[in-house]
């Protein structure tokens, strides 16, 4: 596995507003990276360049040195979960997956696999729209998975998911990233970032108010907590300079 995910100097602007200014970081093999920030902050933003679905307007979100749309298998590189399952509410949750491995080129076989792996086996000839909120983030996780991709981009991933789910989860991003995978995540649920993350990236008005190993980034703060409003607070303070 590989996956590492470059983002560099990543600006956008919608009109006169500055949504993103010279975002850099990034987050490596082997590692579990979060990336943390209050609503509005340029999180979503920043993901949705790096997978495809926006152009920058200036600098490069790169996946294994090259940008999502350059990727010849896309699904075997970077599996990605935002907006929950992306998946029609008419469709199974086997029919969903079917038609993504059909459309990527994937053996049949991946989608008993992935249902299987995230706790679906028994809800595959189910119709998403019967699906409570946590079955449609593991029906994300699955498409993210189908691929074996070396890196995992994901949005909120516990959302919906009970403790045991939200431990389950915790356990398959640290064999992923023990395997020598990169995972990306951002949440808002600072304990659980506590109990899962190997770097911090934080953002805060388009703008990255820290960055680096776990430990670092917190170094004199009491919690993950306080370093965050700390941080963000700095950062938005920066911005209005």
């Amino acid at each position: 596995m590989n996956g590492m995910l470059r983002i560099e100097g990543l600006t956008k602007r919608h009109g006169s507003r500055l949504v993103l200014s010279d975002v850099s970081f990034r987050a490596q093999p082997g590692r579990v990276t979060a990336f943390l920030g209050p609503n509005g902050a340029g999180k979503s933003s920043t993901l949705r360049i790096l997978l495809g679905l926006d152009h920058p307007s200036g600098g490069h979100a790169l996946i294994d040195g090259q940008p999502y749309r350059r990727l010849r298998e896309p699904l075997r590189t970077i599996g990605s979960l935002l907006d929950g399952p992306g998946a029609h509410r008419s469709r199974t949750a086997r029919n969903h997956l079917t038609w993504l491995a059909r459309a990527s080129g994937l053996p049949k076989r991946r989608v008993d696999e992935v249902l299987e792996r995230v706790g679906l086996a028994d809800a595959g000839r189910t119709r998403v729209g019967r699906f409570s909120l946590g079955m449609g983030q593991r029906l994300g996780l699955a498409a993210a998975l189908l691929g074996e991709p070396s890196a995992l981009v994901l949005d909120e991933p516990v959302n919906g998911l009970d403790p045991g789910g939200i431990r389950w989860i915790r356990a398959l991003l640290r064999e992923h990233a023990g395997a020598g995978g990169t995972v990306l995540l951002s949440s808002h649920l600072m304990s659980e970032v506590a109990e899962i993350a190997d770097d911090l990236v934080i953002i805060a008005g388009g703008r990255i108010a820290s960055a680096g190993r776990f430990d670092k980034v917190t170094a004199g703060y009491a919690t993950l907590e306080d370093a965050f409003f700390a941080l963000t607070a700095a950062g938005r303070a920066e911005e209005a300079r």
